[in-house]
């Protein structure tokens, strides 16, 4: 593929050489972004662009691709039934408690193929390439017994291998629920996760991060540091659910172990929010799942004001966020969570890859931003401005989606 160029009104770079207070996004006007199958070689006004050929995108907007960082899109089945008695006011943890939620799931991945999960994610990500997403994170975390994790990362492998869909970052969920099995022996299943799957996913590479639920009713701070031990010396990086429901010292285990990513964080306090910002924790927001759980935000102004970078996610999952839409997240964000279109948009941009380790540090080819060199990753809006995508749409305004170059999505010719 030789360079070619895609050109609108307004181009948003998220590029930090090209901010500036008046431009917080590095927004470029009447631009073009020249790009191969590789990367991104240049980035500037249309009047200084090669001489080659360039798609006139007119009045809309490009941005770079969209990063989910944070989804359980690997799920197979439904549980409308359960979400009817939640909006009926019945409790989310009662409905675990009595076998629903995450083991409902569960039985659903057990009754499943390898090939079926795959199949249902492969469908999934090609809506949200349609949505402008581009890169996704994927948990496991549905499968519980090693059998079960084993067969829905691999699934999720598969879909990874896919040039037609999403980047796919993969992640093993190690402590998401206790299987039925595990009821009377805790300690053993959380050892077991640390001591053989923990090793067993990294050799094979199905998984980049380790993942836990520390939350009450969930996994403890103690019980949590086990599986992250282990995957900082099995080389994998660490992203931990922390305060959905409860604030029981998350934040500062994601400081010590050194984290990637807090999320969720309904419920953190001071203490927690000084360890994340000391420590260079990106902070995941799931605005989706506290409109489904009626919960109160995050303290986003107290992140805000300490400098935690901020993340916005889709939380895609088959119960308290049954969504696949990374820009209906973004809508929530800024409705719900006071963000700014700015934040929301660099939430789901270069914060996002950032929090994945695909921006930043020497990052080869990195993800996120429109920078030469980067991923030619971005989206073609079918919208006047920015500002617009975070609007709640309901329905796909992509015109173009691009990964590494190629189409992958979007309704435009």
């Amino acid at each position: 593929m030789s360079l070619v160029g895609v050109a609108a009104k307004r181009v948003v770079t998220a590029d930090p050489a090209r901010i500036t207070p008046e431009n917080p996004l590095g927004v470029l006007e009447d631009a073009v972004v020249v790009y191969d199958e590789h990367s991104i070689s240049w980035v500037g006004p249309r009047d200084s662009a090669a001489k080659i050929p360039i798609v006139d995108h007119g009045d809309r907007v490009i941005t770079p691709g969209l990063v989910d960082a944070h989804t359980h899109a690997a799920w197979v089945g439904s549980r409308h039934d359960e979400y009817a008695v939640r909006m009926a006011g019945g409790d989310y943890r009662a409905i675990a408690a009595a076998g629903g939620g995450i083991l409902s799931s569960t039985r659903a991945i057990a009754g499943a193929t390898e090939e079926e999960i795959a199949a249902t994610l492969m469908a999934r990500l090609r809506r949200m390439a349609e949505l402008g997403v581009t890169t996704c994170e994927v948990k496991s975390g549905y499968g519980l017994e090693p059998d079960g994790e084993r067969k829905q990362l691999r699934a999720i492998a598969r879909a990874a291998t896919r040039s037609d869909l999403p980047h796919v970052v993969a992640t093993y969920l190690a402590l998401h629920a206790l299987p039925e099995s595990a009821k009377s022996s805790r300690d053993h299943y959380v050892l077991r996760a640390a001591s053989l799957l923990v090793p067993e996913f990294a050799t094979a590479k199905l998984a980049s991060f380790v993942d836990a639920y520390v939350d009450k009713n969930a996994f403890s701070v103690d019980e949590a540091r086990v599986v992250c031990e282990s995957a900082r010396r099995a080389g994998l990086g660490v992203r931990l659910h922390v305060g959905q429901f409860a604030d029981i010292g998350g934040a500062q285990l994601c400081a010590e172990v050194g984290a990637r990513s807090a999320d969720h964080l309904e419920h953190v306090d001071a203490a927690g929010i000084a360890a994340l910002a000391t420590a260079g924790i990106a902070a995941i927001l799931l605005p989706v799942a506290s409109f489904t759980l009626g919960q109160s935000p995050p303290p986003v102004a107290a992140l805000r004001a300490a400098g935690v970078l901020l993340v916005v996610a889709s939380d895609a999952n088959p119960g308290t966020a049954p969504s696949e839409s990374l820009p209906l997240a973004m809508a929530l964000a800024v409705r719900m969570y006071e963000m700014t279109p700015t934040e929301a948009i660099l939430g789901a941009t270069r914060h996002a890859a950032a929090s994945l380790g695909l921006w930043g540090g020497g990052t080869a080819h990195p993800r996120g931003a429109l920078v030469p060199g980067a991923r030619a990753d971005l989206v073609v809006w079918d919208l006047p401005h920015e500002n617009a995508i975070v609007q709640p749409w309901g329905v796909p305004k992509t015109w173009v989606v691009l990964r590494d170059g190629v189409r992958i999505g979007g309704a435009g010719g």
